[in-house]
């Protein structure tokens, strides 16, 4: 992690040894008392944290804000849907979502996907805010994609803004390349299916939702890695990469 991030930061802050973060900034960073990191708050402010003290009970350190929330966030105008695949890959998937900047990020259930990943403990135990984390935190940005857990497309759509463009991401055959296409102007979905596949049935509904249907090439790629390609290319297109 490049940044420590905090739900909240005062002048005067103390990080209990119990924290993970303390584990990481004492044995990873490897500071000492009168050294400083770089720390922020989730989806605002960023600066420098300087270490004031320290024990075996944990940090009290001092913060010094830098940058405001909108610089310090450093989010894109894209929306990631991906159906749901195993919770290995999905953590693959959550960290580097919030690592590339994405603003926002729905988990859909879909018809290909087996139904018990929509029950993992990685969504009831919370677990996934952790990853999301931990990829803001490497990229030194404080944004926190805003996060939504659904159990089909059809739930997934009622979330997305009618005014961006919306691109499903398949390997249906003769569909054109998204890295070919024009520059994106406003904010956009990038929609990528379980490691099945979208079926039929909502491939037909992305189209009646509005959705322009768009390949990443001739090879088949994992879920997770199409979802890096994809967001890179909107990203591309969008002229902030």
């Amino acid at each position: 992690m490049n940044i420590v991030l905090f739900e909240n930061l005062d002048a005067d802050s103390f990080l209990p040894a119990s924290d993970f973060r303390y584990g990481h900034i004492i044995h990873v960073l490897r500071l000492h008392e009168g050294d400083s990191f770089s720390a922020g708050i989730v989806n605002g402010a960023s600066g420098h944290a300087k270490i004031e003290s320290l024990d075996e009970s944990g940090i009290r350190f001092s913060w010094t804000q830098e940058k405001e929330g909108d610089e310090a966030r450093g989010q894109v105008p894209v929306t990631l849907l991906v159906a749901q695949v195993r919770p290995i890959c999905m953590k693959r998937i959550l960290r580097d979502a919030a690592m590339l900047g994405v603003s926002r990020l729905i988990v859909s259930g879909a018809d290909t996907a087996e139904k018990s990943y929509q029950a993992a403990g990685l969504w009831s135990d919370g677990e996934y805010m952790k990853y999301l984390l931990d990829g803001a935190m490497q990229a030194v940005g404080t944004g926190f994609p805003e996060f939504f857990l659904t159990p089909s497309v059809n739930h997934a759509a009622r979330l997305l803004s009618p005014h961006a463009a919306h691109f499903l991401l398949d390997n249906t055959e003769n569909a054109p390349l998204f890295s070919a296409g024009d520059a994106i102007t406003k904010a956009c979905t990038v929609a990528i299916g379980p490691e099945r596949g979208w079926s039929d049935r909502e491939r037909q509904f992305f189209l009646e939702s509005g959705f322009s249907v768009f390949s990443l090439g001739g090879r088949v790629l994992r879920t997770e890695t199409a979802c890096v390609v994809a967001v890179a290319m909107a990203m591309h297109r969008l002229g902030v990469l």
